[in-house]
């Protein structure tokens, strides 16, 4: 497996941009992996968007992940999946996608982690770090205090690398990579900026 990179873009609905033409602004910008993420939509639109996306980030040599689904992840032969909490289990996305793909997970708190760790998924996503808009059910926020307390837990463990998210701005990012955690993935940070390949271009500066 790959090193991944240190910043993760996560997909949302905007009004100025189509998915793919969000995607594509995101890899102009420099962003080496990106996480289709739709909700409220048919499995018909998830697989288009899933293949144009795919064809995007092939041509910019971009990692592309999608949010649950693995039956489309695996007809397409996508990078990887992202599964939250109540998804599908990690060990059966391996069994399903195989050894080489790229399996993350989401985590709340550090009981989570601990069984994500013994799934043997490829990185985590531990949030959220403040009040976000991008999900409708929102556990207990973080905080920098919260990142540095659970990674401190996680030292004598064999972790996958770990991404903070939720809410997180530019000056966030290197407060939080202090804490210890391997990455940032963003969302709304991106996709609502007035210019997507600058602000991209803008937090990679940041790593």
């Amino acid at each position: 497996m790959k090193t991944l990179p240190k910043l993760q873009f996560i997909t949302q609905p905007v009004a100025k941009y189509s998915t793919s033409e969000l995607i594509e602004q995101a890899c102009l910008g420099g962003i080496k992996l990106i996480q289709l993420r739709l909700k409220n939509v048919t499995e018909n639109e998830i697989y288009r968007e899933a293949k144009l996306g795919a064809e995007i980030c092939k041509k910019h040599k971009a990692t592309f992940i999608l949010n649950d689904y693995l039956s489309i992840a695996k007809d397409l032969d996508l990078d990887g999946v992202h599964l939250g909490k109540t998804d599908r289990s990690p060990i059966l996305a391996r069994e399903i996608l195989g050894k080489s793909k790229l399996i993350g997970g989401t985590a709340n708190e550090y009981a989570d982690i601990l069984n994500l760790i013994k799934a043997k998924v490829n990185y985590i996503g531990l949030g959220p770090f403040r009040f976000t808009k991008t999900k409708a059910v929102l556990s207990p926020t973080l905080g920098l205090d919260g990142y540095s307390e659970i990674i401190k837990k996680l030292e004598d463990f064999n972790c996958p690398p770990i991404y903070a998210i939720g809410g997180i701005e530019n000056d966030d990012i290197n407060p939080i990579l202090e804490t210890g955690v391997y990455g940032i993935a963003v969302s709304g940070l991106i996709a609502n900026a007035d210019d997507v390949v600058k602000a991209s271009k803008e937090i990679l500066e940041l790593f």
